[in-house]
């Protein structure tokens, strides 16, 4: 019988052929070691703060993917308000209103749930550009005015 000898491994200091050599790197004392050793100029000087006009800041730009999607939350709105419409004068024919009567009623109610719903669509697309006096009121003035008047056309 032959007795097997082990296999010589290589020192542990000599790569192996299969080592990539990675090696952890090896501890600091302290954090302050691996910091640059060198400090910008600014480092030593005082943070200079400037007060801040809200009026002189830019206003923020609306993205073309948000109008796209604020375009397509508007258009199914109104496809749905259209048959809330339908379902209104069917509502109100039934109540024993004339048919002229109820579809005028139901129009107006259109109208005024499309313009609150383009007020409501355009503020929460860009709040800084257009929920203003100039753009959300007259949306809102003319929305709230047609679904009284929606209201006043169907009692009738």
């Amino acid at each position: 019988m032959q007795a097997t000898q082990p296999p010589v491994l290589p020192p542990s200091d000599a790569p192996s052929p299969a080592d990539p050599g990675f090696k952890l790197p090896e501890e600091s004392a302290s954090p302050q070691d691996s910091l640059p050793r060198t400090l910008p100029d600014t480092a030593s000087r005082p943070v200079e703060v400037m007060p801040v006009d809200p009026h002189t800041l830019p206003v923020a730009d609306t993205s073309d993917r948000d109008l796209a999607i604020g375009g397509i939350v508007f258009l199914i709105l109104i496809s749905v308000y259209f048959f809330v419409r339908g379902a209104y004068v069917h509502h109100l024919v039934r109540k024993r209103v004339a048919p002229s009567s109820a579809g005028n009623a139901g129009w107006l109610l259109f109208v005024g749930l499309g313009f609150l719903s383009a007020a409501a669509v355009l503020a929460i697309i860009n709040a800084s550009r257009f929920l203003t006096f100039a753009v959300t009121g007259p949306l809102v003035v003319v929305g709230v005015v047609a679904l009284v008047a929606s209201l006043f056309i169907g009692r009738r």
